[in-house]
């Protein structure tokens, strides 16, 4: 095999994800892995900003749901071979408990995935409760894990009305005042954060990760 370039594999990577191959994006992300290649640079500069663009080919028809569906597949299944060569978080002292999920209607999860696995390898427990997830899963963990942080993904602005109903049900619980929030997504800005009273906003999952230590500092 030949030795490839961080570049040449992040520009594969995107163009594995358009054109939703699979089997290509699993075999590519084994031979970064041969080839001595940065895994989380792979992930954030290559399949995240290729699942990026098919996200906007969707947002403008250019692609259909279905595709989208499999373009994710492949990211998840090039994602589950980095991982294993992802920095192990066994060394590094616990920073703090994360429930993260998808808010209920909404389905996009590839992006909360990403963060879900950097928060873990940088020290954090991680509770993913996965795509499509109810308030009272997000209240319901929180409380069983007594959480640090939670945080919740919006992709569509007819779902992050649900993140405003996320804050208000943990208030409800009782437990808003021992538990930080996190928001982010695509349609999550720092101007909503503030206006639903979210502690924490990210636009990226390195950030996330940043933003997530200080807030249990």
């Amino acid at each position: 095999m030949a030795t490839l370039s961080m570049e040449e594999a992040i520009q594969k990577a995107q163009e594995l994800v358009l054109d939703i191959d699979e089997d290509g994006a699993v075999q590519l992300a084994k031979d970064a892995l041969e080839s001595g290649l940065d895994p989380v640079r792979l992930l954030q500069e290559g399949f995240t900003v290729g699942m990026r663009r098919a996200g906007e080919m969707f947002e403008a028809e250019e692609m259909s749901l279905p595709e989208m569906i499999i373009a994710a597949d492949c990211m998840t299944a090039a994602l589950a071979i980095l991982e294993e060569a992802l920095p192990e978080a066994s060394a590094v002292e616990k920073l703090g408990t994360v429930v993260i999920g998808t808010i209920e209607g909404d389905v996009h999860d590839i992006g909360k995935t990403i963060v879900g696995t950097l928060l873990g390898v940088s020290g954090f427990e991680v509770h993913d409760l996965g795509r499509d997830v109810a308030i009272g899963e997000f209240v319901r963990m929180a409380q069983e894990t007594n959480a640090d942080l939670v945080g919740s993904s919006a992709l569509m602005t007819t779902t992050m009305v649900n993140q405003a109903k996320l804050e208000a049900a943990l208030t409800e619980a009782g437990i808003r005042g021992n538990v930080k929030t996190m928001v982010g997504g695509a349609a999550a800005t720092q101007h909503w954060a503030d206006k639903i009273g979210a502690d924490v906003y990210a636009e990226s999952a390195t950030e996330t990760v940043a933003k997530a230590k200080e807030a249990v500092s």
